[in-house]
C-alpha cells in the first residue's frame, strides 16, 4: 500500500529506489549464505518496530490493529513480533580505539613529517612516540594492545631491531577482519541511508548529502581519479580530526552541556563497468559528455 497522497511518479520513483537498495543487500546475503527467511524476519521486525515507535501512546488493545494497518502484516504476526519491537533500534557501534589512533596519527601535525606523511615513531618514550600517541587518544587501552591491533590489521609494522613503528595503511580498511568490515558496512551505509531517508521525509535539520556522477570513462581514466580522491580524503581528515578532538574536549569540560549528539562524515567512490552500470539517479550532479568538435 502506497501513500495515498503520493503521485504515480512518486510511487514509481520509490519502487526504483527500493530496488537499487535491495540488490546489494541480496548480493551480500547470497554471498554470505544468509537465507531469505532470515532477511524476511529482520525486515518484519523492523517494520513492526518502526510502526510501534510512530504510535507510542496508543492503548494496548489498539496497538496490534494499528500496526497491522500501517505495515500490512497480519495481527497474529504483529503480536508475535511486538516483544522484539518494544526494544530500541540497534545502537551505533562504539568507536574503535585502533581507528582513533590511526586517525590521530595521520592528522596530528606532531606525528607527521613536514611533507605530511606519518612519522616513523619510537615504540615507547616521550612524545612523539607511539606510546604518547596512544595515550593522547585513550587511557582505557594499553598502548601495547593498540599496537598489536594495528599490526593484526596490517595497518602498521614494527621494526623490532630499531623498536620503531611505521604506519603502512593509507585508509583504515581492516582487511581480513570480516566482523569489523561488516560492522563498518552497517555503520557507514546505515548512517548514510538514514541521512538520505531523513532528507526525503523532510526532517530538520537536513543532512549534507551530495554526489558527482559521470559515465563514458575508461579504466585508465579511473586510475587517474583514484589518487585524487585519496588526496582529498587525506586533506579532509587532517583538517577535521584535530578540530573534532578539540570540540569533544571543550564539550566534556563544559558542565551541563548536552553531549549526546554524534556525527559521521564520509567520502566514498564507486565505479562499475559495462552493462551492469545502473542509470545515474537524478540526485547526483552528472558530469555531461562534451560534444566533439568536428573539422569544418
Amino acid at each position: 500500500m502506497s501513500d495515498p497522497a503520493a503521485t504515480p511518479a512518486e510511487d514509481e520513483a520509490l519502487q526504483q529506489a527500493l530496488e537499487r537498495l535491495l540488490w546489494p543487500l541480496a548480493q551480500l546475503a547470497v554471498a554470505r549464505g544468509v537465507p531469505y527467511a532470515a532477511i524476511d524476519e529482520t525486515l518484519r521486525t523492523a517494520f513492526v518496530s518502526t510502526a510501534h515507535a510512530a504510535h507510542p501512546d496508543l492503548p494496548e488493545h489498539r496497538r496490534a490493529s494499528r500496526i497491522s494497518a500501517a505495515t500490512g502484516l497480519h495481527r497474529r504476526e504483529v503480536n508475535r513480533l511486538l516483544g522484539r519491537a518494544a526494544q530500541p533500534a540497534p545502537d551505533a557501534p562504539a568507536r574503535s580505539p585502533a581507528a582513533m589512533v590511526f586517525a590521530h596519527w595521520r592528522a596530528d601535525k606532531h606525528y607527521r613529517t613536514k611533507a605530511g606523511a606519518p612519522r616513523i615513531l619510537p615504540r615507547v618514550g616521550p612524545a612523539p612516540s607511539f606510546e604518547s600517541l596512544a595515550q593522547e587518544v585513550t587511557r582505557d587501552v594499553h598502548p601495547r594492545a593498540l599496537l598489536e591491533e594495528l599490526l593484526r590489521l596490517k595497518l602498521a609494522t614494527l621494526d623490532a631491531g630499531r623498536d620503531t613503528v611505521r604506519l603502512t595503511g593509507e585508509l583504515f580498511m581492516p582487511r581480513g577482519d570480516a566482523p569489523r568490515m561488516l560492522g563498518y558496512l552497517g555503520a557507514n551505509v546505515g548512517d548514510h541511508f538514514q541521512a538520505a531517508v531523513d532528507n526525503v521525509l523532510g526532517r530538520q535539520p537536513t543532512h549534507f548529502e551530495q554526489a558527482i556522477a559521470a559515465d563514458g570513462l575508461s579504466a585508465a581514466s579511473l586510475a587517474q581519479l583514484r589518487p585524487l580522491l585519496l588526496e582529498h580524503w587525506r586533506r579532509l581528515t587532517e583538517a577535521l580530526v584535530p578540530l573534532l578532538e578539540t570540540l569533544i574536549d571543550a564539550d566534556a569540560a563544559q558542565a551541563g552541556r548536552d553531549n549526546t549528539h554524534r556525527l559521521r562524515l564520509g567520502l566514498y567512490g564507486f565505479d562499475s563497468e559495462g552493462p551492469r552500470a545502473p542509470k545515474t539517479p537524478p540526485a547526483a550532479a552528472h558530469v555531461p559528455r562534451r560534444k566533439r568538435k568536428t573539422a569544418p
